[in-house]
């Protein structure tokens, strides 16, 4: 009986899916300090003279970075190795979405897990530049697979009461997977090795995969022709209805926004701060807007407030935080507009997220594949893109202009997001007056413990 319970428990299906982001994000980052050094010096055979440029590269100094982050003339290989990642993550997306609608959310899950498992595996063991390569790109089909049916089982499990506070925590995972990957990274690469965090990691992904197998259950349906139409026309209805559009280009631009600091601000604090700052300093200079995704994804949902509000606030911070980072003339200053602009994503993805699925709920569906994938989509377009342009916006407007610019773009976004509240009330509300339940405390996860007798 106590095994039936487990296997019906939210909580326990919370738990799996934080752990995968976690993990996710873990192995995501813990390359960063590990790949340059091990590709040039043990692959490519390259060498720098100690105070050359290219030993300031912050491709292997922050802890946020998602891909190719400076990258020099001579840093193409490095710069191709991560950035594969986003680029696959984006194509594969819309598959995921796809399946979530032909198989139970869990299966996707678990193929994911088992392509990460082997990713970590493949970065461990991996010698040559084409292994490192197809690594860190089957890496981004299984983040893929991971952040769609991960939200989609989460949206499926817990009550829809709970969710405003609950999913906004399992982003919790992605920003403490950035904290701790850096660190692990950098410390077990130069105590124990290469191959040591990625073993780390694989464990606890084998472990994750058996839990996955043991309490989530599935099921799976054929597709067919009409299924197939069916899909076709859920993308199509979500790309025309406003809910999903707004949501995703908000959430879009304002991860552009982290998108397109990261390469840059580094590069420029070498130009800018006087004097130089060291490679400790570039590396920590992106913990502040870690820990500040940490506090908006964690804290958002549990605000008495409508989640439409919420984005909008979240999005002025975010604007404002932008414009401000080129003011900044110390490191100490720097921290301050950095952890507003973490902050700002944190929060909007917190209350956006919930906000989907309750869409989904009053359309009378229960298919929240394509939602997701759509949302997802977005974060991978501002981490595919949002670099590259940032990089050559910066040649032609400068840092401080391509900020500020930046700045302005979700301090003019902001408008749209009321079209959220009104829609919502045409829809008998997302959330209708009355109806926002209080936040201001969380009891624990037993108000989502056991599942409600249907």
């Amino acid at each position: 009986m106590e095994n039936m319970d487990i296997r019906k428990s939210h909580s326990a299906v919370f738990v799996i899916v934080y752990m995968m982001f976690l993990l996710d994000n873990i192995l995501l980052t813990v390359v960063v300090p590990i790949i340059p050094d091990y590709l040039f010096a043990h692959i490519l055979n390259y060498s720098a003279p100690l105070e050359s440029p290219a030993n300031y590269a912050p491709a292997s100094l922050s802890p946020l970075q998602r891909k190719f982050e400076t990258l020099e003339e001579d840093n193409g290989p490095l710069g191709a190795l991560l950035a594969s990642k986003a680029f696959v993550q984006l194509a594969f997306t819309p598959v995921v979405g796809y399946l979530t609608q032909i198989l139970d959310c869990s299966v996707p899950l678990l193929i994911g897990s088992c392509n990460m498992l082997i990713a970590a595996l493949l970065f461990a063991f991996g010698n040559s530049y084409g292994i490192l390569v197809l690594a860190r790109a089957l890496h981004g089909s299984s983040s893929a697979a991971v952040a769609v049916s991960g939200m989609c089982i989460l949206a499926k499990n817990l009550p829809k009461e709970s969710r405003n506070r609950l999913m906004p925590l399992a982003f919790g995972g992605i920003a403490l997977g950035v904290l701790i990957g850096y660190p692990l990274g950098g410390a077990a690469y130069q105590l124990l090795g290469k191959s040591a965090p990625f073993m780390l990691i694989a464990f606890f992904i084998l472990i994750s995969i058996g839990l996955q197998v043991y309490i989530l259950e599935t099921s799976s349906q054929k597709p067919n022709g009409s299924h197939l139409e069916s899909t076709y026309d859920q993308w199509a209805a979500l790309l025309k209805d406003k809910v999903t559009v707004i949501s995703g280009l908000a959430i879009c631009i304002c991860t552009s926004t982290m998108a397109i600091l990261e390469p840059c601000v580094p590069m420029w604090l070498l130009v800018h701060m006087k004097p130089r700052p060291s490679k400790w300093q570039l590396g920590a200079v992106f913990i502040p807007d870690s820990m500040g995704y940490f506090i908006g994804s964690h804290f958002a949902g549990l605000l008495p407030v409508q989640p439409w509000r919420i984005s909008i606030s979240a999005m002025v911070l975010a604007g404002l935080s932008s414009c401000y980072i080129p003011m900044a003339n110390t490191m100490t200053q720097l921290a301050i507009p950095h952890f507003g602009l973490g902050l700002g994503v944190g929060a909007v993805d917190a209350s956006l997220v919930p906000l989907l699925a309750n869409f989904v709920d009053n359309k009378g569906s229960s298919q929240y594949g394509p939602v997701y994938a759509f949302q997802q989509a977005a974060v991978a377009v501002a981490y595919s893109f949002g670099p590259l342009l940032g990089g050559q916006a910066v040649e032609v407007v400068g840092f401080p202009w391509l900020m500020r610019l930046v700045g302005f773009a979700n301090l003019l976004f902001c408008p749209l997001l009321l079209e959220l509240e009104n829609l919502g009330g045409q829809r008998k509300g997302i959330f209708t007056k009355g109806e926002l339940p209080s936040y201001a405390t969380l009891d624990s996860l037993n108000s989502f413990s056991h599942p409600t007798e249907e």
